[in-house]
């Protein structure tokens, strides 16, 4: 029901990235390794960064670094060697000072969802101290995207 609110308030921000399922990463049944997951999900985040102008290095421009404090996924069905699935990210928008993003992976020959997951990310300054309330840059990219006024 959150999605569908967010969604018809324009405040879903999502992208897509097809991408090729490379030998090294699956296993001896050419089924993806689970630890592929989290490269995928990181190829996403960059990929929305780039459209979104919230790339890694743009933050830290401003002083702070995001790491990852949790990440999720979920096996719907396998991905295997050979496949060319797509990439959904969607940023969740939230009030605390943190970037969340949902993931969607399709497969793209049937449109079938293979995986989903969840990752959260902090904010830390450039002395690795975590900061509690929202960088002033980060507010401001909210606005820039008309997600809050």
């Amino acid at each position: 029901m959150r999605r569908r609110r967010e969604e018809e308030s324009g405040k879903t921000l999502r992208a897509s990235k097809e991408f090729d399922i490379r030998f090294s990463e699956v296993d001896s049944m050419n089924i993806v390794w689970h630890g592929s997951y989290p490269l995928y999900f990181e190829d996403a985040r960059e990929e929305f960064g780039r459209q979104y102008k919230l790339e890694y290095l743009r933050m830290a421009d401003f002083g702070y670094y995001a790491p990852l404090v949790d990440l999720q996924f979920h096996y719907h069905k396998a991905l295997k060697y050979g496949m060319r699935p797509r990439i959904d990210i969607i940023y969740r928008l939230t009030e605390a000072a943190k970037i969340v993003f949902d993931y969607e992976i399709y497969d793209t020959a049937t449109g079938d969802l293979m995986a989903t997951g969840r990752s959260v990310q902090v904010f830390m300054n450039k002395d690795y101290e975590l900061v509690w309330t929202n960088p002033d840059f980060y507010q401001e990219w909210k606005r820039m995207w008309k997600l809050i006024d």
